[in-house]
């Protein structure tokens, strides 16, 4: 431990936002450029260096975290840089989108504010960045064995960094026109730019991996071709296919999916639209599901420019601090959290109809209504219990003109005929089967990330990648010194 008593007169300072009327009119991400370095390694001497760290535990890729955070302490940031990347391909990704399931197993959290694991996690990548420490890792040799992976998200990038260091030839394939999947278009740059995910793209270019882009496997390519080619096929598609909501008047115009909305947004940022066709500009706007995708399409409506954003949310408003009985330490708690899309909200009043911030809780959609034209105009929805049944006497309409479905995803996208082509066998929720070694019924086909486990988080995703690259290696060529950080069976602490 650097400071022994740092977890006592520290307190938590994290990462400060820029103001709000300032970031709205933009589409950077939401953070004071340079604000991080400042206040990093004081907060890094909060870590308690404990003998059993919990940290490890409820993270999936089994990040050395008390090791990183002494170093940065010290600011022996070459050291945090190899300690951080050899358990994770892409901290800064992680560092920014993931929802820090470590800082909730962290010991301090017992009773106190827990580490900022996430912000030095993110201030040690971008300093690896800054400094050279992170040079692309070509392989000294070649095995002559082929790997084809299909789907760009963090799966399938890691999983394709992890075999082409192996020294396999990996070709990664992906239906969109760039390389990135759901971080490409579906993650608003506002919450992190796509500067990242060029510069691991890059990396990955010099060490040997090849990419496809605008190229979708049961489509444009027939799948039992492309398995033909390959010595190995690591499916990597994420669960695509999303949650409808079966309510009367679902059929009027101006009703979206999230992932119809999200990625023309991201397109005018990339530069390929000037407007988005579904902006929310001088809308009023209704989001139904209170996730991260949901709070993604807050942000973006309010930078958009809508006349009103609200978001409903089918469970109760939770508490401010954790329920020992239900969520103990160190689970993954749900407790009232603002994201920068909600304090944004509140600050801006975009939701005249809610309480504190864009969201009404327990509510649940009844109908919803339109003009002549057959355009969405009202949603009528109710307050419900903790059955999610409805209250008599709380029904009422919201006024709206753009309304987003953010219900989450049921599996991987059918449409393409991958699964069909290749004969995979599902699982009973809809997902790729695979047994303990990441392998499906079909020899030399393996499964992983969203598209066989179901809709998870960053971390989760890059952990299976690390992990079937490890697998199909060891199919490839008898043994594997990869890590393995995950199982299939894998899954967050619960009680």
């Amino acid at each position: 431990m650097a400071d022994p008593k740092g977890f006592m007169t520290t307190p938590r300072q994290e990462w400060p936002r820029r103001p709000v009327e300032e970031r709205v009119r933009d589409w950077d991400e939401v953070y004071v450029p340079g604000a991080l370095l400042p206040i990093i390694s004081e907060q890094a001497d909060r870590c308690m260096d404990c003998g059993v760290p919990f940290c490890h535990q409820a993270c999936p890729l089994g990040n050395l975290i008390p090791d990183w955070n002494d170093l940065v302490s010290r600011e022996d940031w070459r050291a945090a840089s190899d300690r951080l990347h050899a358990t994770n391909n892409f901290p800064e990704f992680t560092g920014r989108l993931c929802p820090a399931p470590c800082e909730a197993g962290c010991v301090l959290a017992i009773n106190q504010p827990a580490v900022t694991i996430k912000n030095v996690e993110c201030a040690i990548a971008d300093r690896a960045w800054e400094e050279g420490f992170t040079p692309a890792r070509p392989p000294e040799r070649l095995s002559g064995k082929t790997v084809a992976v299909i789907g760009s998200g963090p799966t399938g990038l890691a999983a394709a960094q992890q075999l082409t260091r192996a020294g396999h030839t990996v070709a990664v394939y992906e239906k969109d026109d760039r390389i990135g999947g759901l971080m490409r278009y579906g993650i608003p740059a506002f919450k992190m730019e796509k500067r990242h995910l060029e510069r691991r793209i890059g990396q990955m270019l010099a060490e040997g991996t090849r990419f496809r882009t605008s190229t979708a496997v049961g489509r444009d390519v027939p799948a039992a071709g492309l398995r033909g080619r390959y010595d190995a096929v690591v499916i990597a598609t994420g669960a695509t296919a999303w949650r409808e909501l079966p309510v009367p008047g679902r059929e009027l115009h101006g009703i979206h999916q999230a992932m119809e909305y999200l990625p023309l947004a991201n397109r005018v940022c990339e530069g390929d639209l000037e407007v988005s066709p579904l902006s929310a500009a001088g809308k009023h706007v209704v989001i139904v599901g209170g996730g991260d995708t949901g709070a993604d399409c807050l942000g973006t409506a309010v930078r958009e420019g809508a006349a009103s954003v609200t978001q409903l949310d089918i469970y109760a408003q939770p508490g401010a601090e954790r329920d020992e009985d239900s969520d103990p330490w160190p689970t993954y708690p749900k407790i009232y959290r603002l994201s920068a899309a909600h304090e944004e909200a509140r600050e801006l009043r975009t939701a005249p109809a809610a309480d504190a911030d864009a969201r009404l809780f327990a509510a649940s959609t009844l109908r919803f209504t339109g003009d002549e034209r057959g355009q969405v105009r009202s949603l009528h929805l109710t307050e419900v219990d903790e059955r999610r049944l409805p209250l008599p006497g709380t029904g009422r309409a919201l006024p709206a003109d753009l309304v987003l479905l953010a219900l989450g995803f049921s599996g991987p996208d059918r449409e393409d005929g991958l699964i069909e082509q290749l004969g995979l066998a599902l699982g009973p929720r809809g997902t790729i089967a695979r047994d303990d070694g990441f392998a499906t019924n079909v020899p030399g086909v393996f499964a992983a990330g969203d598209a066989a486990r179901g809709q998870s988080l960053i971390v989760w995703a890059i952990a299976e990648g690390r992990a079937v690259a490890a697998a199909v290696d060891r199919y490839l060529t008898g043994s594997s010194r990869l890590p393995a950080p995950i199982t299939p069976t894998d899954r967050p602490m619960t009680v």
